[in-house]
């Protein structure tokens, strides 16, 4: 796999299940902890594993062919249901850096771009296409997917698509939502500055009322 500031690109595992909800990526067992490890070992369980916890040989990505994926090709309405960004990271712990589908849930549409998931909109009848690629090659296919030029290649296809401007800056950049926003600094202290000038009344209530407080 080779990724360069601009372009994600590696080996493409097919998931051709529509409406693979956010509780299918990340069953909500593993929602206990209080930081982000660990969740790669939940991601699709009940597709990756039996119910005694074994390996199911015939889902594709625990096929030793697909160990170093890095896309995933879905079915439509990618990651709708719960808001739970688990899903998002546990794709990412997985090695997972990019999604090609039709369509997605919206709020993990937006907690994905937000992570620095690459969530790619094509066309239902491209997605297609490179599916069907995919099933006809003899070995694993192989996906490029560049953000400067907004294309999705394979041996056999080059898609275009679209996407915000603010996302397309915040990959290009290597910005995650705090980043994006830290961009803007400058104007926002200008912007505060002028607020707290003109409402002096306001600036840090609660700080001067537990300071009035803690004097008596």
């Amino acid at each position: 796999m080779t990724e360069l500031a601009n372009r994600i690109e590696g080996i493409a595992a097919p998931i051709e299940i529509a409406n693979l909800d956010t509780d299918q990526i990340m069953p909500k067992q593993f929602l206990h902890g209080i930081d982000k490890s660990g969740l790669d070992q939940g991601l699709l369980w009940d597709h990756r594993f039996t119910g005694d916890g074994q390996l199911k040989p015939d889902f594709i990505l625990n096929s030793p062919a697909y160990a170093d994926t890095r896309v995933l090709i879905a079915g439509p309405n990618f990651g709708c249901g719960s808001s739970r960004e688990h899903a998002v990271w546990g794709l990412q712990q997985f090695g997972i850096q990019a999604v090609i589908a039709s369509a997605y849930g919206e709020i993990f549409y937006s907690n994905a771009m937000n992570n620095r998931l690459l969530a790619v909109m094509l066309a239902e009848e491209e997605v297609q296409a490179l599916l069907g690629e995919s099933r006809q090659s003899s070995t694993p296919l192989r996906v490029s997917v560049d953000v400067e030029t907004m294309t999705v290649k394979s041996p056999q296809h080059a898609f275009a698509f679209t996407m915000s401007a603010r996302h397309r800056t915040m990959f290009l950049q290597g910005l995650d939502m705090i980043g994006a926003s830290l961009s803007h600094k400058a104007e926002i202290q200008a912007f505060a500055a002028q607020h707290w000038q003109a409402q002096p009344w306001v600036k840090d209530v609660a700080g001067r009322t537990k300071a009035r407080l803690d004097a008596h």
